[in-house]
């Protein structure tokens, strides 16, 4: 997988009102499992009082499929968590938890799986999405003279300096998914007298 979708780093909600019953939807960006779990907690601990904390998890594993848990936190089978899940498809790195406060009046299966597939879905309509990248990272070293044209002429290629260190040397970092084209670039630029040195796999938003 070279890319995938991902919330922004805030946290997102939003809240419903179906049959008396109060459903508040949270989303947040989570990398880890330990993070979704901890995410899940600290909504349970805010909402004390709910009768339900249903939630679902999506999280990128590099070279392996991604972790994906829920649930239904004593609703019926089927009704929260796979709901929740279904709406984080496309997404990874991303926990919603939906919490319920129950209004005295009986959803039935259909409306509960509506409800918390709607809950989520308000939540993630406010978050802010962004794209996450597998890209080579290199490095370049050149003398302050060239810096500026080079550094020009690296973004006008389309590729994506992540830091310019200023020292002795400029020392550039560079993130490319076509790193011979970098190569072609910094070669023309600079009449094949600056390198391009490095060659890690990273992943940037």
């Amino acid at each position: 997988m070279e890319s995938y979708r991902r919330p922004g780093p805030e946290e997102y909600s939003a809240e419903l009102e179906i049959k008396r019953s109060q459903f508040l939807g949270f989303i947040r960006r989570t990398e880890t499992e330990d993070e979704a779990r901890n995410f899940i907690q600290d909504i349970r601990a805010r909402y004390p009082d709910a009768r339900h904390h249903c939630s679902a998890f999506i999280i990128h594993q590099d070279d392996a499929q991604p972790i994906e848990r829920s649930s239904d936190d004593g609703e019926p089978a089927g009704t929260a968590g796979q709901p929740i899940l279904d709406v984080l498809r496309g997404y990874m790195d991303i926990t919603a938890v939906v919490v319920r406060y129950f209004g005295g009046v009986l959803l039935g299966t259909g409306g509960l799986v509506r409800a918390y597939h709607d809950a989520t879905k308000a939540a993630l309509d406010t978050a802010t999405i962004t794209t996450r990248r597998s890209v080579h990272e290199r490095f370049i070293d050149v003398d302050h003279a060239q810096a500026g044209k080079l550094e020009a002429e690296i973004r006008n290629a389309g590729h994506t300096i992540t830091n310019v260190d200023y020292a002795e040397h400029v020392t550039m970092t560079v993130a490319t998914t076509a790193p011979e084209a970098l190569e072609a670039v910094v070669a023309q630029a600079t009449g094949g007298t600056v390198d391009v040195r490095g060659d890690a796999t990273v992943w940037i938003d």
